[in-house]
């Protein structure tokens, strides 16, 4: 893998409304044009969860052109080709998957689902997820994928999908 190429990277979550939306917009932020970010869903809501809309707006983050989409968009000859895959949901994690274009490395990084909570606690829910996916996505950001392995690779993104969330969290 060189240092000049564009890695894509598909987030997976049942409704593509919350979590996989979120880790879009941070990886296509904090990865600084060398990762190119995507999310969907297997069964997509239709639309993004207003609360992390306002969440994203209110970290001064973009929410221009994310909508909720379904993973066959992804799975079609003309799609991008992924690098990596990863789901950010038990239950997506737990389905079968088309077959993404370009083979990509796969891990389970699951994470709360934020648009559960309702009332008082929905805004501190989806700054938790928020924290808990920068966090692995800063983690991977730091592999040296120019130089690591495939085999080391796949381990270090099973074991990102076990960091505690509990080190970020906000009670």
């Amino acid at each position: 893998m060189t240092q000049d190429k564009t890695y894509n990277v598909l987030f997976l979550c049942t409704g593509n409304s919350a979590r996989s939306i979120l880790a879009e917009v941070i990886l296509n932020r904090e990865g600084r044009g060398r990762f190119r970010a995507y999310s969907a869903g297997s069964y997509p809501k239709g639309e993004v969860h207003p609360a992390a809309l306002a969440w994203l707006n209110e970290l001064g983050l973009s929410t221009e052109g994310l909508r909720s989409k379904s993973w066959d968009e992804f799975a079609r000859p003309d799609a991008p080709e992924f690098n990596f895959v990863f789901t950010v949901c038990d239950n997506a994690a737990g389905e079968v998957c088309p077959l993404w274009p370009g083979q990509p490395m796969t891990a389970h990084w699951g994470i709360e689902d934020p648009a559960t909570v309702e009332g008082d606690g929905q805004k501190r829910a989806f700054w938790n997820a928020y924290l808990a996916l920068q966090r692995r996505i800063q983690l991977f950001l730091a592999l040296p994928l120019d130089s690591i392995d495939k085999l080391s690779l796949e381990n270090q993104l099973k074991q990102i999908g076990k960091t505690s969330d509990r080190a970020t969290a906000i009670d």
